[in-house]
């Protein structure tokens, strides 16, 4: 049990007393409004954990069981010309493939294999999907390719549309970044194009693109290929990034001014002091992921080890750089960063034009990058993209 879950918790807990559980099952069941999850499935599995909290193998187990349930139910009804059907069994089964994974170390083959069935029913998904359009895609830089997708923009007759680069955190993929909020920006005249950098999803477990603190390389590679496009309009592109990608974002907005603004949906301001607070208090931290994701995420064997590579990973110097229009959105009660953390971030940012947005408990939002209120964070970032960027 974790600690960190705290007392009288104003939030819905589905496991009491555990964090890592319940956070994921409010991150499951916060997609229900892009198509990720629906409640019946969610708490049919959440019943039978009831009596595992805590065993990552059962949550792994289970997870996969219903998700080869839904991508049953699509390939049959892709089989049967059912579009509408598989196309939204393929998407949930997808994510609650990836959801399984989340809990499960070390990634051996059979973490792999079923990540690789993810892939796949996300694909299933973009085939038999009518709205809105996604394309696979592949970033070239120096040292290979990041793999993407880029989703078109809808409701516009333009020739040139804006652009969202999303990326995920310490441990969410491209996969799960279009269930927080792209189909709503697609609607908003938005193209959008998700990726997976160093340290994430396809990039980590298929390529060896381990977590590297300059990941601009990533950031500045979704911008050299958007700008080989005839539908993106590069004076409108802006960057949105969760959870650790509260230091991804603005380091990519710092070190390439092509980005013209930037979401940092959770505040981080020294990742490696972050991690040190942490591994003292293993047993009552609010981790997102077992501990040991952090070593497989940066290929070493030891928290030392992992400690030297997250020396890079600090905004002291770099968030001063940042010069486009901003927007912290981070929650009054987040348990993996504080508070105090968002509003030194907020001090050092470079830009005139700053918001901070910090979700209160009496709102809802709360906790960490808003999984208690999902659509409340995506309406905030989607009305200010439109104010910045159309």
């Amino acid at each position: 049990m974790s600690a960190a879950a705290g007392k009288n918790p104003q939030h819905f807990q589905y496991f009491p007393g555990d964090y890592r559980w319940s956070a994921e099952m409010l991150v499951v069941l916060s997609t229900a409004n892009y198509g990720g999850s629906d409640m019946s499935e969610v708490d049919r599995i959440g019943r039978t954990l009831k009596n595992k909290v805590g065993d990552d193998e059962a949550w792994f187990e289970e997870w996969c069981k219903a998700a080869d349930i839904l991508r049953g139910r699509a390939e049959h009804a892709a089989a049967n010309n059912h579009a509408v059907t598989a196309a939204s069994n393929y998407l949930r089964a997808c994510f609650y493939y990836q959801i399984g994974d989340h809990s499960r170390q070390p990634k051996d083959q059979i973490a792999l294999d079923v990540y690789k069935q993810s892939l796949d029913c996300f694909a299933g998904f973009i085939k038999h999907n009518d709205r809105p359009r996604i394309e696979r895609v592949e970033l070239p830089f120096a040292g290979g390719s990041f793999p993407a997708y880029f989703v078109h923009a809808e409701n516009t007759s333009a020739a040139r549309n804006p652009c969202v680069v999303r990326f995920g955190g310490f441990d969410t993929q491209k996969e799960i970044q279009y269930l927080r909020g792209i189909p709503d920006l697609t609607r908003r005249g938005f193209s959008c194009l998700l990726v997976d950098g160093p340290g994430q999803g396809e990039s980590i477990r298929f390529r060896g693109h381990y977590l590297r603190h300059d990941f601009e390389v990533a950031g500045s590679a979704a911008l050299d290929y958007l700008e080989t496009r005839s539908d993106v309009d590069m004076n409108r592109v802006g960057i949105q990034a969760m959870s650790l990608g509260g230091y991804y974002a603005p380091r990519c907005a710092a070190m390439d001014p092509r980005y013209k603004a930037c979401i940092a949906w959770g505040a981080i301001w020294d990742y490696h002091n972050t991690w040190v607070k942490r591994l003292e208090k293993i047993k009552e931290a609010a981790l997102p992921v077992p501990a040991d994701h952090l070593l497989w995420a940066c290929g070493v064997e030891t928290y030392d080890e992992a400690l030297v590579k997250l020396e890079g990973f600090r905004l002291e110097g770099v968030a001063q750089k940042v010069q486009c229009p901003f927007l912290l959105m981070h929650g009054e009660k987040d348990a993996q960063v504080s508070v105090p953390e968002a509003e030194m971030l907020m001090e050092k940012i470079g830009s005139k034009d700053k918001t901070l947005r910090i979700f209160t408990e009496a709102e809802g939002g709360a906790q960490h990058c808003q999984r208690d209120y999902l659509t409340l964070a995506c309406d905030v970032a989607g009305d200010w993209l439109e104010d910045k960027l159309k």
